[in-house]
């Protein structure tokens, strides 16, 4: 099968910019997985490309759902399996370690889910609120409880919906032997600046977007009245920028929590990229020209030989 590059890191890394600068070097389709950017709504909050990027070479799966849809791992898998099956040279990027891990490990074996069961756990969360749907969760999956805080409500609710569709945790289907993945040969590429820079790379981000508009975005958003369960409702920005739209903060202040939730994520991520991608090559630095004149060979000799580069 064909060679496969996938490119991740943490948000602000730079990670975007080098799957533009290798789908132009080598005729490559860029295939997002980003689970804030498949949706439409926020183009600039989520740090959708733009036109101007999408000019230089062909985007897929960024913006092509709505933000009242739900977009599993498997859902996303499934769409993107198919925007690689389609394209000469596939290059994945994107910062959602699940996501990267679905596609690469494959999915264990749970069974679909009726809608009937998932709109009743969604009820039921917004009912009840965090603290009560996670105790309720943990007298039917201890384990799955345990693993997840009160504030977690996607994967709670999808533990809780799981358990009462198939009788068994999640955790269980999880420990099942998962799906083959169907993949030819990988190149796994990972950013990781140092956390100076990646930090101020994510302030500076978030300045940039407030002043192209992404106070707006919020507001069309929440315009909409969604469920505030909704995956789009809790992206990076959104529940500081809501806050202050509806007047219970200053802008700049608004900023101040977004910028701080976007530094604990990049956190998070370079932590998982760091332990749980072992056949990542890593880069310990941001996007930049001396980066790209020492990533791209190594992309060049991959996708003509098929072999992954030592580190």
């Amino acid at each position: 099968m064909k060679p496969l590059v996938v490119i991740g890191g943490p948000t602000a890394s730079g990670k975007s910019a080098l799957a533009l600068d290798a789908a132009e070097a080598f005729g490559g389709t860029v295939i997002n997985a980003d689970s804030m950017q498949v949706y439409r709504d926020l183009r600039i909050l989520t740090a959708r490309p733009g036109p101007a990027e999408e000019a230089r070479a062909p985007h897929r799966l960024y913006g092509v759902l709505d933000a009242a849809e739900l977009c599993s791992a498997a859902r996303w898998r499934s769409m993107a399996l198919e925007e690689i099956e389609a394209a000469s040279v596939p290059i994945v990027v994107g910062g959602t370690g699940l996501y990267i891990r679905a596609l690469l490990e494959g999915l264990a074996p749970v069974p679909d889910i009726p809608a009937s069961v998932r709109a009743e756990a969604r009820a039921l969360h917004r009912t009840l609120g965090g603290a009560a749907f996670r105790a309720l969760l943990a007298e039917r999956d201890p384990e799955g409880a345990a693993r997840l805080h009160e504030g977690d409500t996607q994967r709670l609710v999808r533990a809780y919906e799981v358990v009462v569709a198939t009788g068994r945790p999640l955790g269980e289907w999880q420990r099942a032997q998962p799906r083959s993945p169907h993949l030819g040969p990988v190149l796994a590429l990972v950013l990781l600046p140092p956390r100076a820079t990646l930090y101020e790379s994510c302030d500076r981000r978030l300045e940039r977007m407030l002043a192209a508009g992404a106070l707006d975005e919020v507001r069309r958003l929440l315009a909409r009245e969604l469920d505030p369960a909704l995956p789009v409702m809790k992206a990076l920005g959104v529940p500081a920028f809501a806050r202050h739209l509806r007047g219970e903060i200053p802008l700049a202040e608004a900023l101040r929590l977004a910028q701080a939730a976007t530094r604990q994520y990049a956190k998070r991520q370079t932590t998982w990229f760091r332990h749980q991608l072992p056949i990542a090559r890593r880069f310990d630095a941001q996007y930049s020209e001396r980066l790209r004149e020492q990533v791209l060979p190594i992309i060049r000799r991959f996708l003509l030989t098929g072999e992954v580069p030592n580190a």
